[in-house]
């Protein structure tokens, strides 16, 4: 049609975003004056017209007509093409209105594609990452924990600062990629992570001398005006800030890589409150947060970690779940082969748990030989398979005397239940049902009779 400035637009939350732009538009930042739900919107859909918006400029009263074209999935308008050119012909209108109605299902198709593709790729990079968290005990837990961050989000520098809750300020436990020494600021983050951390939303800032921070410290040298910093939250309290900078393509930080780090600090948070409570070890003698026999955390942390999220997932909408474990038939065990063997085949079950769980994930001795398993960001069907596959793990593991098997209970947060107390009784009615229906096997509460839960 011979026209000079396009421009595509995306739904983002609550409003259109450009992606693209074309001629006069190319590069530039265009914001619309209309809601996601104009009725204009669906009114150009059925009359096949576009939306006309008029902007008026301030130099001069000559105003331009800007002609947005619906791009409609069904009842849905996931985008729009905008065309700033003027267009006086009705019939081309028509055309235009039904070119968009036209590509809209191939291009529903690829968005679906793509996005299948790029929720794949998240998924491989967090398991990634969660089998790195399992070296968390050496001697640079913090400089590993923040170089694995940065080779994830592809970041040449990267920083975490931890609070002191002593002294309620911010320290800086490790650095990648710094020319000067941050490790010898006296006032550690006061300049992003602070506001970040105190505000408890991550920051994406593609130009930081539009955003009217404070100008970084010439000696910094920072290869790109580009930056991501994000708290990272236990529960519903704010525990450190983790920032990358410097993205070695040279672009932007963008959503994708808000949604990894989004997707990875609650991994982040367990790790760091494991080597907060290593660094405490004298502190919590007392409360031996750690079981002797398993090396598995107890059942007074698992507790507390558990309040921390449920109140995550009431307030916010995340999935938890919980899971309550048993090993079958285990006093015969100890009967037939002694206490010791019985010992022995505990820390066996402990350890294949460890193994088949994810970094975020909390596992303890509930007591004798029942285990429970904290699956934050875990919904049923989720916590079902990892259910399945420790319990298939411990069936196929070699034990001294004799197989070994356990039943499995699975609780999940919903609208009904999501409290301590319930999720327990859920996860152990669910386990006591799989021991009664003939052991070895996962259950589900939420897949049991009301009338079960009753008895």
């Amino acid at each position: 049609y011979g026209f000079r400035s396009l421009v595509w637009l995306e739904r983002r939350e609550s409003r259109f975003e450009d992606l693209t732009g074309y001629g006069t538009l190319q590069g530039r930042k265009v914001k619309l004056g209309i809601a996601l739900d104009d009725p204009r919107l669906p009114e150009a859909v059925s009359t096949e017209m576009p939306v006309e918006l008029v902007e008026r400029s301030k130099t001069s009263e000559q105003s331009r007509t800007m002609y947005l074209f619906p791009v409609p999935v069904g009842s849905d308008i996931p985008s729009a093409l905008a065309v700033l050119d003027p267009i006086d012909d009705e019939t081309k209108k028509h055309q235009i209105a039904r070119l968009c109605h036209s590509v809209a299902p191939q291009l529903e198709i690829l968005r679906l594609r793509g996005e299948v593709s790029r929720r794949d790729a998240l998924a491989r990079a967090v398991r990634k990452f969660s089998d790195s968290l399992k070296t968390v005990d050496t001697d640079d837990f913090w400089m590993h924990l923040t170089l694995t961050s940065a080779e994830l989000l592809q970041s040449e520098r990267a920083s975490l600062l931890v609070l002191d809750e002593k002294s309620g300020m911010l320290e800086i436990k490790a650095a990648v990629g710094a020319h000067s020494d941050v490790l010898a600021d006296a006032e550690p983050g006061n300049r992003v992570s602070r506001i970040v951390f105190e505000k408890g939303k991550p920051a994406v800032v593609a130009d930081v001398s539009t955003t009217g921070l404070i100008e970084a410290p010439a000696e910094r040298r920072y290869k790109t005006s580009s930056f991501i910093s994000s708290p990272v939250a236990l529960g519903d309290r704010n525990i450190a800030v983790i920032n990358f900078t410097d993205k070695a393509s040279g672009a932007n930080f963008d959503r994708r890589d808000l949604e990894l780090i989004r997707a990875i600090t609650p991994q982040i948070a367990v790790a760091i409150d494991r080597a907060g409570l290593k660094e405490r070890a004298g502190e919590f003698e007392q409360l031996a947060v750690t079981d002797a026999l398993t090396g598995l955390l107890n059942r007074r942390y698992i507790e507390e970690r558990l309040l921390e999220e449920v109140k995550r997932s009431n307030r916010h909408g995340y999935p938890m779940s919980f899971l309550m474990l048993d090993v079958d038939h285990f006093k015969s065990y100890n009967d037939n082969f002694g206490h010791p063997a019985g010992d022995e085949a505990l820390k066996l079950v402990a350890s294949v748990i460890r193994d088949t769980l994810r970094g975020a994930d909390v596992a303890a001795r509930f007591g004798g030989e029942e285990f429970a398993i904290l699956l934050p960001q875990t919904t049923d069907d989720e916590a079902a398979m990892i259910a399945e596959r420790i319990r298939r793990n411990i069936e196929q593991s070699q034990f001294e005397h004799r197989a070994v098997t356990v039943s499995i209970g699975v609780a999940s947060c919903s609208s009904d239940l999501c409290s301590v107390s319930g999720l327990i009784k859920a996860a152990d009615l669910a386990l006591y049902d799989a021991k009664h229906k003939g052991r070895n096997s996962v259950r589900l509460y939420a897949e049991m009779d009301a009338n079960e839960g009753d008895n």
